[in-house]
């Protein structure tokens, strides 16, 4: 399955919809740190409804230790700086959807080093700036798993 990876979250009830989203389509889930908030947040246990014990989280300390513990993974940046649409790729089971904080999105370093084809953005009206970051992370993990036939889903 794929891999949804939020750099550096900012909004607890965010990520635990995400918890929640990532339980229900069979996602793992990174939460790349710092985060900007306490985990153990109530808000974030009320977003993901006690789904803890059914989503694959895991944390990494930083980048560069999520980057050393996914080796060989495709990574496509999810941003509004993409430069091709969510739909016009062929996602491969295993590819990492990379997501940037709520706040800033993705830094320029890490944008920079995924290469322009692979930097992907979902089509909005021209006036708006970007969606909210579960809605974002839903569509595009969800686009992801229906070129795969929804393998393993009911």
């Amino acid at each position: 399955m794929f891999h949804i990876a939020l750099y550096e979250p900012r909004i607890a009830p965010n990520t635990g919809n995400i918890i929640r989203l990532a339980a229900n389509n069979g996602c793992s889930l990174h939460l790349i740190e710092p985060l900007g908030f306490d985990f153990e947040e109530k808000k974030l246990r009320r977003a993901g409804l006690d789904y803890h014990d059914l989503a694959n989280v895991t944390r990494h300390a930083n980048y560069e230790s999520f980057i050393e513990a996914m080796p060989g993974r495709r990574i496509l940046a999810c941003t509004t700086k993409g430069s091709r649409f969510h739909d016009q790729i062929d996602y491969q089971n295993d590819d990492i959807l990379l997501f940037g904080s709520e706040t800033h999105g993705l830094p320029d370093n890490v944008l920079q080093a995924i290469a322009p084809e692979l930097r992907l953005r979902i089509p909005m009206q021209a006036d708006s700036r970007s969606l909210n970051l579960s809605n974002a992370v839903a569509i595009i993990s969800y686009e992801a798993w229906r070129q795969q036939g929804f393998s393993n889903g009911n």
